[in-house]
C-alpha cells in the first residue's frame, strides 16, 4: 500500500497520508514520499492550489515510534534533518496556497506540520495535540515556531508543556486554526474552499506568502520595504491586469495563475 496518495482535480492537488492502520504516523519511507509528492505540486503548472489530508480517523498522529525502537531504525537527529525539517521548509517555500483539511487527530509532527500549512480547517471531531512532553522530549516540526506566534507564548507553553487535548471548535476559538466544519460536511466544505483558492489569482497568493514569511522575522521598515516590492511583481501580473479589468467591466474575472 502506498503511503501517499496523489491526485490531481482540476487544478487542486490532493496529497493523502495512507497509513490509516498507524493513524497515518510518518515513518521513512511516508516522509520522503511526501517531500518527492509536494515537489511535484511546486513544479507543475496546473497546480494551483494543494489540499493535505488523512485516511481513515486521523490526519497524522505524528511519528511512528515502532520505527524509532527498532533495532535498525534511525535517529532522532536523522527524523529531524532528513524527515520532517524538509517537509516543513517545503510547505513554506510552496508559492501556492496549501489548506490542511484535518479530518481527524493531528498529534505530535503531526499537528505542527498541519500549522505550517496556509489555511487549516478541521472536522468538528478533530483535536490537536502536542504529544511530545509526554513522552520527554520538545515540539519540533516547527511547533516551536509558528504556535506561539498564533495563539500567544503563555497558551503555546501550556499547550506544550502539558500535552492538553484542543478540539476543533477550540482550536478554531484561539486562532490555532482558520475553520473547523460539522463532520458530515468537513470533505464538501473543505475541498470546496481549496477549489476557490485556486481560481483566484495564485500569482498574488503566492507572493502574500512570501511577504508573510518575511514578517516572521521583519522589523516594519523592512517589512514594507518587501511589500513595495512584492506589489510591483504583483502589479505586473496578468491576473492583476484581468482583475482591474473585470471590475470595471462589472463581471466575474477569469484568473489563470499568470
Amino acid at each position: 500500500m502506498e503511503s501517499i496518495l496523489y491526485e490531481q482535480q482540476g487544478a487542486v492537488a490532493k496529497i493523502t497520508l495512507n497509513r490509516p492502520d498507524k493513524y497515518n504516523s510518518f515513518n521513512r519511507e511516508m516522509a520522503l514520499a511526501l517531500q518527492a509528492q509536494l515537489d511535484v505540486c511546486k513544479t507543475e503548472e496546473s497546480v494551483r492550489a494543494i489540499y493535505l489530508t488523512g485516511a481513515g480517523k486521523a490526519f497524522c498522529a505524528g511519528q511512528d515510534l515502532g520505527e524509532i525502537v527498532a533495532d535498525d531504525g534511525p535517529e532522532l537527529t536523522t527524523i529531524l534533518t532528513e524527515h520532517y525539517n524538509p517537509i516543513v521548509t517545503r510547505l513554506r517555500a510552496i508559492e501556492k496556497p496549501i489548506i490542511a483539511a484535518v479530518n481527524g487527530v493531528a498529534a505530535g509532527a503531526g499537528a505542527n506540520i498541519a500549522l505550517a500549512c496556509d489555511i487549516v480547517v478541521a472536522k468538528e471531531s478533530a483535536a490537536f495535540i502536542q504529544a511530545f512532553s509526554k513522552i520527554g522530549l520538545i515540539p519540533d516540526s516547527g511547533g516551536t515556531f509558528f504556535l506561539p506566534r498564533l495563539i500567544g507564548y503563555q497558551k503555546a507553553a501550556a499547550l506544550m508543556m502539558l500535552g492538553d487535548k484542543v478540539p476543533a471548535v477550540e482550536a478554531e476559538r484561539i486562532g490555532m486554526i482558520y475553520n473547523h466544519f460539522p463532520d458530515e460536511e468537513f470533505a464538501a466544505e473543505s475541498w470546496k474552499l481549496a477549489e476557490k483558492l485556486s481560481a483566484m489569482p495564485t500569482v498574488g497568493l503566492g507572493l502574500t506568502k512570501r511577504a508573510l514569511n518575511y514578517s516572521l522575522d521583519n522589523d516594519l521598515e523592512r517589512q514594507l520595504a518587501i511589500e513595495d516590492q512584492l506589489q510591483t511583481n504583483a502589479g505586473n501580473t496578468e491576473d492583476y491586469s484581468e482583475g482591474v479589468r473585470a471590475f470595471l467591466e462589472k463581471r466575474k474575472p477569469e484568473f489563470k495563475g499568470k
